[in-house]
């Protein structure tokens, strides 16, 4: 079965909302990338359930020509209610012998760099004053993240120098921790004592902590698109953070992305800058956003288990659900061709 969903994507690119002062940026990747699932699935299962997000266009990337073919039973596009991030619902019924989804899409992505960092004297926008709030994923209220946080930020005027201090410490006080599976889970109290995690970890604790401070913040999962000559990216899911300021609007950070850089290329503090001035308000053309900001999220199709973020392709067998994080058990890859 093969489906196009061209009407669609043009749909939802006239939805497409663009981001205050970011300027079209000249670099840009493009390509073609290809999931093959395979679910880790007994074939006697009786029910298997799987949800795949769903990528949108929006003014730095740009998806064409998406189509999916599998041997599931039914599917659906649906968009889940809390975060309103899209995705592809497929369900296979009674015992099989295999059960597999192949979601080839076209991308062209640009870097997102903020040219001019701008803060002016603005109230909050409604749609982005719940990104200040704390939550069960993003405890900016828990007393240690808020007393570190105060500290961090003492002497700091203003969203930009805040989101600044918070950044530098997370850079200067974590590390890249290879071990921990997928981008890790995000947990801030995890992430503060261990002093090192994977992509969620320290792009969740930059966003707890300036979220304390009064910062508004969100975290952005997507997907690296392959390297010159690199075609295999079934490891490439990752996640970055983003700080709203007024007069300029969201501004990209990835204090994690400067943390690979120092443990893959061995770099000094003095090397690194140029790192860390990258990515505070930039990242580079080499990825995809595939959902932002909400955590917990619960599919109405699903066991009602809340799934921590939703930029993997996630299932439930009979129930339960598969590890996302670890590509090889879920029975995954990702490929990228390059155009």
């Amino acid at each position: 079965m093969r489906t196009t969903m061209r009407t669609v994507m043009v749909f939802l690119m006239v939805l497409a909302v663009p981001m205050t002062g970011i300027c079209a940026p000249a670099k840009e990747r493009s390509g073609s990338v290809t999931f093959s699932i395979t679910l880790d699935s007994p074939q006697q299962a009786q029910n298997v359930k799987m949800w795949f997000p769903y990528p949108t266009s929006d003014l730095n990337q740009k998806i064409e020509n998406l189509h999916f073919d599998g041997n599931y039973a039914t599917f659906t596009l649906s968009r889940e209610p809390q975060s309103g991030a899209l995705y592809l619902y497929t369900e296979w019924r009674g015992p099989q012998k295999e059960r597999h989804l192949n979601v080839t899409f076209d991308a062209t992505a640009q870097e997102r760099k903020v040219s001019r960092l701008v803060e002016r004297p603005a109230p909050i926008p409604a749609e982005v004053a719940k990104y200040v709030k704390s939550e069960f994923w993003i405890p900016s209220d828990d007393k240690k993240v808020k007393a570190l946080s105060h500290r961090i930020t003492a002497g700091k005027k203003g969203i930009l120098n805040k989101s600044r201090a918070v950044y530098d410490w997370v850079v200067d006080n974590t590390k890249r921790d290879p071990k921990v599976p997928g981008c890790g889970v995000g947990n801030v109290q995890a992430t503060l004592a261990a002093r090192s995690g994977k992509c969620a970890d320290i792009s969740t604790l930059f966003v707890a902590l300036a979220r304390a401070s009064g910062v508004p913040a969100r975290e952005v999962f997507g997907l690296r698109l392959g390297r010159p000559g690199q075609t295999d990216i079934s490891n490439g899911h990752h996640c970055w953070a983003e700080f709203y300021l007024p007069g300029t609007g969201w501004v990209p950070v990835d204090p994690a992305d400067v943390s690979k850089a120092v443990l893959e290329k061995n770099l000094s503090v003095a090397a690194a800058k140029p790192y860390r001035e990258y990515y505070f308000g930039a990242v580079d053309e080499f990825r995809i956003v595939l959902q932002k900001g909400e955590r917990g999220i619960v599919f109405t199709e699903g066991n009602k288990e809340k799934v921590n973020y939703f930029m993997y392709p996630y299932a439930e067998v009979d129930g339960k659900s598969l590890d996302y994080c670890r590509p090889d058990t879920f029975a995954y890859t990702v490929k990228f061709r390059e155009r």
